[in-house]
Formats: C-alpha cells, structure tokens, sequence
C-alpha cells in the first residue's frame, strides 16, 4: 500500500519536469534558433591573420601574386601573430630602441625598413647565438671586426647599440653595392655575401624571390616584412599595447673618459649611479674595469640621477669582504 504514494510523487516530478521544459522552450533558454550563434559565442575560433593586398621591403615590392610567396609571408604572420609573449615584447620595447637606430640607418643612406632587420635577429635584446653572434644586431667576431667595431676582454663593441649600428649600415651598403638591391643585401646579412653570390652564379638569379636557398635565409626576409606589418598595425593583428605601457628611453648624460678606470664599480658611485644600471647603459663595458692603455677616449653614458626613483643601497668594501669570505666559508655552495 506504501507504494502508491511514492508512485505518485514521481508522478509529480514528471509533471514538473515536462512543463519547465516547456515553458524554457518556449522563452528559448532550451532551444536555439541559430545554433551557430551559440556556438560561435561560445568558442574562441582560430582564423588566419589578415593578409595584405600589398607589401615591400624598403620601397621593394613583395610579389604577393605568386602562390609561394603568399605562403611564405602567411607562414610567418601567423608564426608572430601567434607568439604572443615575444611580439608583446618587441611592441614594447621598439619606443624604447627605434628613436636611436632611426637617425643612424637615416644618415648612413640605410632605407628606415632596416631597424625591422635587427629586430628580428634579436628581439632588441643582448643575445648571443648558440653560433657566437652576439648584440642586437648579430655580428660574429670577424665580422664584426671587419665593421670596424673594437672586441676585446674589457671592450666589445657589438653590445655597443650606436656603434653596432653603424657598423651594420657599413656592411649593408656594401652588400647593395654587390647585389644592386635592399632585398638580396637584407638576405646576405643573414647568409653572408659570399655564400648568395654563389647561389646567384649557381642559379643564375639575382632575385630573391625565385631563389632556393637554406631554409632559414628563405625564412628570413618573410619574418621581417611580417614583423614590419605586425609593429605598424598591430591592431589588426590582436595586439593592444597602450603608448603609455611601452617602454621609453632611459635618460643619461655623457662622461668622456681618455684613460683608465680601475673600477667601474667606484666610478658608478661617484657619478651617483650603481654597477648594474652603468652596464645597462652601457653593455659593451665587458669587464669591472678599463685598463685603456692606448688612452682611447671613450664615452660613457650615465643614467640620470633620480630617473629610476631609488637610493643607492651601497655598503662599504669591509662589509663587502665579510659577505665573500662567509660565502667561502659556508659548507653548502652549490658551485
């Protein structure tokens, strides 16, 4: 007997089930007239990037309406577009570096397109290639000699932002003067001017867009026009980076030195400054010291006192001693 009521509140729940799906039905909260809207706002579509109807490399067209090359630059925006963290990155960092390279690729006859070139060689950062190519603008030590610039233990000159520059504009006027054209120069600092020469003699091409060369130079004037579009426009691309959130240039004053520097770190404090932010600004100082036995002058930047909105936290050379010698001393150093 017990069991008719129990049949009966199921009963019930039946009842109510079907009229609330009835009654959702019917005010749609069920039943989707457009169930591509719903899916559509609901997922998070991976599309291609826009493509452009026309591109160039500094005044050079890019001949879109070949197949491969469509592909070729399409690979390479969906590659930067893709790599989030690093595009961010250089979106913020070129206000912070373009304003010194501009000026200098401008006065040596170096079309503006160029500062995209060093970009993507090292994302505006002091690399050193797993090959030794080393500063923003990738320069091997022969090279880089070569460029006039000075290496050394205390001294390279690769890190020197000003000087690497220039030496870059030295090397890509001559690659021009060889190849006739900005195309071939930009791809020759990537593969060197000897080793496309001989894939011109080879192919007898001086065309970069119908040569076959290694990947990575095939790879290399693609990835620069398509950082070209990403940083003009980075809007189309999904990028969003406040001008107030980009980096800007750190202040400085000059110090001319002609002769040597036993300690850069003494020297930091009496310029009201400290070791760290003197080797920000001037990376090609490789050493703690500048012996400069040839009484070279050389100009050091010193950043503006203030600018980074700190004091120094100095202690003195005995505390200094004291923390080395425990360090010595301790029982668990790892190296």
């Amino acid at each position: 007997m017990r069991k008719y009521p129990v049949i009966a509140f199921c009963l019930s729940l039946v009842v109510a089930a079907i009229f609330g799906f009835c009654s959702s039905s019917s005010s749609g909260l069920l039943y989707d007239e457009n169930p591509q809207d719903s899916v559509s706002s609901s997922r998070h579509w991976i599309t291609p990037p826009p493509f452009p109807e026309k591109a160039d490399f500094a005044g050079e067209p890019v001949p879109l309406h070949l197949f491969d090359v469509r592909e070729s630059l399409e690979r390479e925006l969906i590659v930067n577009m893709n790599f989030h963290s690093n595009t961010l990155q250089c979106l913020k960092r070129i206000t912070r570096f373009f304003p010194v390279i501009e000026p200098i690729l401008a006065a040596n006859g170096i079309p503006d397109d160029f500062k995209y070139l060093a970009l993507i060689e090292s994302d505006f950062m002091n690399k050193i290639s797993p090959s030794g190519a080393t500063g923003f603008w990738q320069f091997m030590k022969a090279a880089a000699t070569e460029c006039g610039l000075e290496l050394n233990p205390e001294v390279d000159e690769r890190y020197h932002l000003e000087k690497s520059t220039v030496a870059a504009c030295r090397y890509l006027n001559e690659a021009y003067k060889v190849f006739g054209n900005w195309t071939m120069a930009a791809a020759s600092y990537n593969m060197g001017k000897g080793g496309l020469s001989n894939q011109v003699k080879r192919q007898q091409c001086n065309y970069y867009y119908d040569l076959l060369l290694s990947e990575e130079t095939m790879r290399y004037m693609f990835r620069i026009v398509a950082v070209k579009l990403i940083m003009t426009n980075p809007h189309e691309y999904g990028f969003d980076v406040p001008e107030k959130e980009r980096y800007r240039p750190i202040p400085y004053t000059e110090v001319e030195v002609k002769t040597a520097v036993p300690n850069l770190t003494e020297f930091s404090f009496r310029h009201q400054t400290n070791y760290k932010m003197l080797k920000y600004l001037n990376p090609w100082l490789r050493d703690n010291k500048l012996t400069n036995t040839a009484r070279k002058t050389y100009i050091i930047k010193i950043p503006t006192e203030g600018f980074r909105g700190d004091v120094q936290h100095r202690i003195d050379e005995k505390e200094a001693e004291k923390i080395e010698q425990a360090s010595e001393e301790s029982p668990l150093n790892v190296k």
